[in-house]
């Protein structure tokens, strides 16, 4: 892979599993020093370790998007170590699978606190030291917004997890016009997968089977379904995910703004 990121700090939430996971191991491998920031630190070291055996930079730290005071640790560490971040990846966010009329007040607020407003202020903290590293690298920085497939379309069973990531989908484009109003060099831009082969995924089909989604009663028949629906009939890998977020990190993306990068195997189409 080209060293596209070389020189360059990427920041990646939740990239102790999964897609950030993923993520952080093509940003390093296209020669980014990538913090792996996740609530669960013995996950975000893991992944840490793999990218440094791999002859890359990786740094691990803990942290919760939900919380002020850990994203101001989080980056605090980051201004220490390397005085600069080009790159913001909002990756972290959780989901609920529950029709309306059962869904908890304490859960949809827990959903919206860490999918939402972890990533507003996660924007708002690292804004002074994606400005310094747009200064530093005379280029641009670079916010990548996780929103989905299910921020573009319904989500039945999952109306909030819908609904928290259309809002990041518009809270990405309304960031894009502030900062280029305010002369800022960041652009945002957010990425919509489809499903991906996660263990997030499994859980939620089997989730979706207790409520007689498709007509089906087992978590099996359920990704059958999901799976089928799909125009490529199978779901994402991971690293195509992380492949559109490099994509938006990079140069070669340097007039998207405000843009959706839809990785979904044309669910939305």
């Amino acid at each position: 892979m080209s060293k596209a990121l070389k020189g360059r700090v990427a920041l990646v939430t939740g990239a102790g599993r999964g897609i950030g996971a993923a993520t952080a191991k093509v940003l390093a491998s296209a020669g980014a020093a990538v913090v792996v920031s996740d609530i669960d630190i013995a996950s975000a070291e893991a992944v840490r370790d793999e990218i440094n055996e791999a002859g890359g930079i990786g740094r691990a730290v803990p942290l919760d998007i939900a919380e002020d005071a850990s994203w101001q640790a989080a980056l605090a560490d980051v201004a220490g170590e390397f005085g600069k971040l080009n790159v913001l990846v909002n990756n972290a966010g959780i989901v609920i699978v529950k029709p309306i009329e059962e869904a908890s007040r304490a859960e949809v607020e827990q959903l919206t606190g860490i999918n939402i407003l972890g990533t507003y202020f996660g924007i708002q903290h690292s804004l002074p030291l994606l400005k310094q590293g747009a200064k530093q690298d005379d280029n641009s920085s670079s916010i990548i917004n996780f929103s989905s497939a299910m921020g573009i379309k319904g989500y039945p069973f999952g109306a909030s997890y819908s609904m928290s990531k259309g809002a990041i989908r518009l809270l990405s484009k309304s960031a894009a016009l502030e900062f280029a109003q305010l002369g800022y060099p960041i652009r945002v831009n957010s990425i919509h997968p489809g499903l991906v082969e996660t263990p997030m995924v499994e859980q939620e089909a089997e989730k979706m089977a207790s409520y007689g989604a498709f007509g089906e009663n087992t978590q099996e028949k359920v990704i059958e379904a999901l799976k089928a629906y799909n125009p490529l009939g199978r779901f994402a890998e991971p690293s195509e995910i992380a492949k559109g977020v490099l994509f938006l990190a990079s140069d070669d993306s340097s007039f998207m703004n405000g843009s959706e990068l839809v990785v979904d195997g044309g669910e939305t189409a």
